[in-house]
């Protein structure tokens, strides 16, 4: 069976540990690979590659590092179809939806391109007497990343592209649910021109995450995740002084008013409530639909749409979505679908008898929908992560935008509406990070920075965009003046612009 071990210096090298965690092709439910857990040992051996070649990468001018994403751009669209695929069968989702995972990472590096401006400091000339004034952003030195399962392409790149281009080395440890794709890319960042030890792929589970967040060495880190980790990696990242920012959970709500196109509408809950399963933090699984009539034909028209969605493995081309990522997600989603039943829900669509021919094995749940949900039950409260939509009816416009304002996460929103007014004040009141109008998925792009409020995030810098840049540098301050501007004599007083 293939083993798959680490990414360090520069090559692949073997597990040490003598431990290892089981990949899955979460379609057939077989195990079809065994990664290696790190040791702090395996852990301590990749930041020594990248203390030795982050001063040498920071020291290389701007536009050399920009040509290696130049490079490495290219290369992912020549290898996009073996990426997807690859992804995809460690994952499950649909390779079209693998390509979308790919794609929106590729579109960081891209920004990255420009770091020779994105890196810039600022410089005043004559601050005060003879004095000039300018600030550098320097690299933080070796920082760590901590991915997730659900987008093992996009969310590596999010944060290893700006990290190296501002002259950071980095540490990434991907889920070992899904590591090929990591792995994969540090090849191809290697191939691109990156030198040996820049990047590393340390591959682990829990005793890998506390690794990084004690090494002295890391000076920041970069995690999306669950809300109870990300909390757990803020505050021990910050305990062993640390810059960190972290992502956590979400309950993504969709607020459809009486003038909405309800066609489109529905059309919108379909891709952003059921792509992907669910496995998505910018999913949407709360409909609000404003009003018994909107809320009455928006059932209406939602539910034939959910009994025929497509199925399947990554290898159906027609598949609208494929299985979740594990046995242990599947029994968690039809888990609390069996709690939203028991607490009332009208149970519309059920998606846990779901089989397919073939593949009985594998961990698929069906499509699912629930209406009448009210704000106290779980299936409200929890993120489910799964192909599983909720409609909570409101009465009027302020009882819909209520939900999400009240709602621990703040992910992620939208409005579906005509009425330019209600939009405006929708977008103006919304205690929510990312914010859509007429747009489901409301996911910036990547020269905008992605972030949530409240429990979805911890943190003052979000990913890409400016702010990542901020983040994986430094500024440093500079105030000059020369012998000739300087008076005889020894000044007592604190200076000033006086």
């Amino acid at each position: 069976m293939r083993e798959i071990g680490h990414y360090i210096g520069g090559k692949h090298v073997a597990g040490t540990s003598g431990r290892f965690s089981d990949i899955y092709n979460p379609a057939t439910g077989e195990v079809q690979a065994k990664v290696a857990l790190a040791s702090n040992e395996e852990l301590r051996a990749a930041v020594e590659n990248a203390k030795a070649a982050q001063a040498g990468w920071a020291a290389t001018n701007p536009q050399r590092r920009a040509r290696v994403f130049m490079k490495f751009v290219d290369l992912l669209n020549q290898n996009m179809d073996e990426l997807a695929v690859l992804l995809s069968s460690e994952h499950g989702k649909t390779v079209e939806d693998a390509k979308g995972d790919i794609i929106r990472g590729l579109e960081v590096c891209e920004f990255v391109i420009g770091i020779p401006h994105l890196q810039k400091g600022e410089f005043t000339e004559g601050a005060g007497p003879s004095i000039d004034m300018y600030s550098m952003r320097q690299p933080v030195g070796i920082g760590a990343g901590i991915t997730p399962f659900n987008f093992p392409g996009m969310i590596p790149m999010w944060m290893f592209a700006p990290a190296i281009a501002c002259g950071n080395a980095f540490i990434l440890k991907p889920s070992e649910r899904d590591p090929s794709v990591p792995m994969r890319l540090a090849e191809l960042m290697i191939e691109a021109g990156l030198p040996a030890g820049v990047l590393n792929v340390v591959n682990g589970d829990k005793g890998a995450v506390d690794a990084i967040l004690t090494d002295p060495d890391i000076a920041a880190i970069s995690f999306v995740g669950s809300t109870p980790i990300a909390r757990y990696v803020y505050g021990t990242a910050a305990m062993n002084n640390k810059r960190a920012q972290c992502f956590g959970g979400a309950k993504n709500h969709m607020i459809i008013m009486p003038d909405a196109d309800l066609d489109q509408a529905v059309n919108a809950l379909m891709g952003a409530g059921y792509g992907s399963a669910g496995e998505r933090c910018m999913a949407i699984s709360v409909a609000v639909p404003v009003g018994e009539e909107t809320a009455n034909r928006l059932v209406e028209k939602l539910i034939p749409k959910v009994e025929a969605l497509r199925i399947g493995p990554y290898t159906d081309e027609k598949a609208d979505l494929g299985p979740v990522v594990t046995k242990e997600a599947k029994a968690r989603i039809e888990g609390l679908i069996g709690s939203g039943v028991e607490q009332g829900a009208s149970l519309l669509v059920d998606g846990r008898n779901f089989s397919l021919q073939g593949y009985e094995n594998g961990f698929f749940v069906g499509g699912t929908l629930f209406d009448n949900v009210t704000p106290d039950m779980d299936i409200y409260k929890t993120e489910i992560f799964g192909p599983v939509l909720t409609v909570v009816r409101a009465k009027n416009y302020e009882d819909a935008i209520a939900l999400p304002m009240k709602h621990e996460y703040g992910n992620g929103v939208a409005i579906f509406t005509r009425d330019g007014d209600a939009a405006r004040d929708f977008t103006a009141r919304i205690n929510i990070g990312m914010v859509g109008v007429n747009v489901p998925i409301p996911v910036p792009l990547a020269y905008h920075s992605f972030g949530g409020w409240k429990a979805s995030s911890f943190g003052d810098l979000n990913q890409h965009g400016t702010d990542s840049i901020k983040f994986w540098t430094r500024t440093k301050t500079v105030t000059a003046r020369w012998p000739s501007g300087i008076k005889d004599g020894a000044e007592f007083s604190i200076p000033t612009m006086k």
